[in-house]
């Protein structure tokens, strides 16, 4: 292999793996090399150059001394290319066009300059900007904003990029079936609301629109099941970033269900079009981003796990196609599997089968958060009023909420681990259900903080009692 200032970072340790730790104890800013996502976003179009800039290291001793580690373990004799005068760094000119959005400059001033520029930019690189900019404390709501702005600038690039595919029932096959199966109910909203007129009988739009409304079992496979795999590679900035615009997206269409059942046809024709516009973003964020990048950084095995996990939420218009090698669902367990001891507890003794079917027949919802702030279990009931799946075990609590609301479930988790409160509630109506939602602060017998327990239920019917019932009034 020929060392040159544009060798790619990813080439040279997929042919030399040894590098990666040699590198990262190099210099303290290559450690960061150590994070599989880092590598499969920055590594992939970082150069020698690059890194050297980043390390403030002469190119041609960066260079030089990966020959000699190279020789060193494989006896190879590499032959190195002179320096040269540095090009355009790439990655700057893609942070710095971004700063230009962000202070006000015209899309298509910048996009003329970044076609100059850097037009052949990878989604990999807008995916590993967005991981910095969020290290370098910028609000996601604020990068939201932002990725905005880019993908429309950097759309004509992107587009270039060769088009994803995954074979029938991979997660990644039915996740792009559902998004171009949205892009055509998108267009038909957007022609039935252009159509209407006051006189216009809005009953089956709201049909229409509860049904796109199936959309959102897509977003929380996303979130419950792939933003779980992401973030165990160290990609948390794209999943907080598109949960933030899903939940614009909820928002959004709530807005026009409530638009279409008051009759108001000019709030409709007002919001159907930047609500298309949205989705067909979400939907293009996804296909030339997301999912490029997901493919890259995830095994084939956690993408069984990923599948295995997606039943208990369910698809969006379409069913997983074909059989694809771990596309059951998820295993039951056999007799001969289970765990028939008996487990001694405080008043009585039961066994694991019991305790299962116990916590699944209790008509409220559960979960579980460890003082590390980790989700170790939920109850798997059959009708949950939030859904829950596998993906979300051993998930940090911060990362199951809206960026929104990460704060408030923060603020709870602090004042239970300090002692000053044990319970919080809250209630709400979904659906045409009235919610009661209760954290309760876990704590061993010497008070010492072990988790929050969560408990949510359905108390509709609850609130509706009047008069008594009696055991002796009961029949079937």
């Amino acid at each position: 292999m020929k060392l040159t200032p544009q060798t790619k970072l990813l080439k040279l340790l997929d042919a030399y793996p040894f590098l990666l730790d040699y590198l990262a104890a190099y210099h303290p800013h290559f450690e960061i090399l150590k994070n599989k996502a880092m590598r499969l976003t920055f590594g992939r179009m970082a150069t020698l150059r690059k890194i050297a800039d980043i390390g403030k290291i002469p190119l041609a001793k960066l260079m030089s001394d990966l020959a000699e580690q190279i020789a060193r373990h494989t006896g190879e004799v590499v032959e190195i290319e002179a320096a040269g005068a540095p090009p355009p760094d790439k990655v700057a000119a893609l942070k710095e066009i971004i700063g230009e959005l962000h202070r006000g400059a015209a899309p298509a001033a910048v996009k003329q300059r970044f076609d100059e520029l850097v037009g052949d930019a990878a989604p990999t690189e807008i995916a590993a900007m967005e991981e910095e900019l969020i290290r370098a404390g910028m609000p996601v709501t604020e990068i939201q904003r932002l990725c905005d702005v880019h993908v429309g600038v950097f759309k004509d690039s992107l587009a270039d990029e060769d088009d994803l595919s995954a074979p029938p029932g991979h997660p990644l096959h039915t996740f792009l079936a559902e998004n171009a199966q949205v892009a055509c109910l998108v267009d038909e909203l957007i022609a039935r609301v252009n159509a209407l007129n006051e006189q216009t009988d809005l009953t089956d739009l709201v049909a229409f629109l509860d049904r796109l409304g199936e959309f959102d079992k897509h977003y929380l496979r996303k979130e419950y099941q792939l933003f779980p795999y992401l973030e165990k590679h160290g990609a948390s900035g794209p999943p907080k970033v598109m949960w933030a615009v899903h939940d614009d997206l909820r928002g959004q269409l709530k807005a026009l269900k409530a638009a279409a059942k008051a009759g108001d046809t000019e709030a409709l024709k007002n919001a159907a079009p930047k609500f298309g516009r949205d989705v067909v973003e979400m939907v293009f964020k996804e296909n030339k981003i997301l999912f490029p990048m997901a493919q890259s950084m995830l095994s084939d095995d956690e993408w069984r796990a990923i599948r295995q996990g997606e039943n208990a939420i369910g698809f969006a218009f379409v069913q997983p196609a074909g059989e694809w090698p771990g596309a059951e669902a998820r295993a039951t367990t056999t007799s001969n599997e289970k765990e028939n001891g008996m487990l001694e507890l405080r008043t009585g003794k039961l066994s694991l089968e019991d305790i299962n079917l116990l916590l699944t027949t209790l008509p409220v919802d559960i979960s579980f958060v460890d003082e590390n702030d980790e989700v170790r279990y939920y109850s798997d009931t059959k009708d949950r009023i939030f859904p829950r799946s596998p993906g979300v075990i051993g998930r940090k609590v911060q990362n199951c909420h809206p960026p929104k609301s990460v704060g408030q479930v923060q603020k709870i988790l602090d004042a239970f681990r300090a002692g000053k409160k044990d319970v919080a509630e809250f209630w709400l109506e979904l659906g045409g259900k009235f919610i009661h939602i209760r954290y309760f602060a876990v704590r061993d017998e010497n008070g010492r903080y072990r988790g929050t327990l969560e408990m949510a239920q359905d108390v509709t019917a609850i609130r509706a009692l009047s008069g008594k019932r009696t055991l002796l009034n009961w029949d079937d």
